[in-house]
């Protein structure tokens, strides 16, 4: 979600204020471009202004509902917190926990600006409660929950507590050459200051299999995501390109389709799937982008894919309790889970 470039490598700054001026241009994507600006300001040193992009996301939330209001509070309490305003990072980390979001990132980012400020109880307490909420009657935790195990992991071998369920959990779903228990070692930093090269060669092979891990999860292809049109916008695109018709008879069909296909990819193996919703006046842009017409069927599976690699699509299935990917307000579990 962060960049991660060194500061003398890139103008962090100059990033910043290219995505602000991005996010005018398009405000549909206005909230995922707003958050990489301000992580950007946040590695150029600026962390008052990344804080008033926060503000600026929260603030406009009463206008346009954000895609994710508790991960844009979590970050903003995480930046607060390394510029001295503890208290009120408390206060918005209490506000996130109570809200309780059905999307690991909040969790993770507010247990590990906890973590980092030795906070380690209420970090514990936090990936739990995390981990209660999203992982509870759930046979095969999602990709987007390993993060929150994990940590919870980490932070258990700091407090010296005897593994449970979920340790072992997060031990089955690490794949790295090195064990969980010896990445997440109190001791480890010890060795750094030994005068033993075989220390210092077993730590070295320890920050290779965690950097394998972090680029194995950058590299982690974004979602096989198949468009949803939602009924206002299906209904504007077919008044507006009646050639689409034959694609869409009917909305029900839409649904069921994206629905059927989805299950179809799940079975035959293909891993992180998700759905992303189509607007008119986007599709058209990238229509005129593409130097295509709008008219043209080939270009939606393109739009689709452009879309999920904006970060614009929701995982699927949803989260256990969470509510449908079609926007019917109602659970997955009893909509088009059933």
């Amino acid at each position: 979600m962060r960049p991660d470039t060194p500061a003398e490598n890139v103008d962090h700054a100059a990033e910043a204020a290219r995505l602000e001026r991005t996010a005018g241009l398009y405000p549909e994507d206005a909230e995922a471009l707003l958050l990489r600006a301000a992580a950007h300001l946040e590695l150029s040193g600026d962390r008052p202004a990344a804080t008033k992009l926060y503000d600026r996301l929260l603030s406009s939330e009463t206008s346009a509902p954000l895609d994710n209001p508790s991960l844009v509070r979590a970050l903003k309490a995480s930046n607060l917190w390394e510029y001295d305003h503890e208290a009120e990072a408390r206060a918005i980390i209490d506000g996130v926990r109570a809200a309780s979001p059905r999307d690991p990132a909040p969790w993770v980012i507010a247990a590990e600006a906890l973590e980092s400020h030795d906070e380690l109880e209420a970090a514990h307490e936090t990936f739990t409660e995390g981990a209660r909420l999203l992982l509870t009657d759930v046979p095969e935790p999602p990709y987007s929950t390993h993060p929150l195990l994990y940590g919870r992991h980490r932070v258990r071998r700091m407090l010296g507590l005897a593994h449970d369920a979920w340790d072992t959990l997060a031990d089955t779903l690490h794949s790295m050459p090195v064990s969980l228990d010896e990445l997440h070692d109190p001791k480890r930093l010890w060795s750094l200051g030994s005068d033993n090269p075989a220390d210092l060669e077993a730590e070295i092979l320890r920050l290779r299999a965690e950097l394998g891990a972090y680029r194995e999860a950058l590299s982690r292809p974004f979602p096989v995501a198949m468009l949803h049109w939602p009924a206002a916008e299906l209904t504007e695109l077919i008044e507006a390109y009646p050639a689409l018709a034959s694609e869409y008879p009917s909305y029900e069909d839409h649904l069921a389709s994206i629905e059927a296909a989805l299950r179809e990819l799940a079975s035959s193996g293909t891993p992180n799937l998700g759905v992303v919703p189509g607007t008119v006046p986007s599709y058209e842009a990238f229509a005129a982008s593409e130097g295509a017409s709008p008219a043209d069927p080939v270009l939606l599976p393109q739009y689709a894919t452009t879309l999920a690699a904006r970060g614009l699509a929701v995982a699927w299935p949803p989260q256990r309790g969470a509510d449908c990917w079609c926007g019917s307000g109602r659970a997955y579990g009893e909509c088009h889970g059933r």
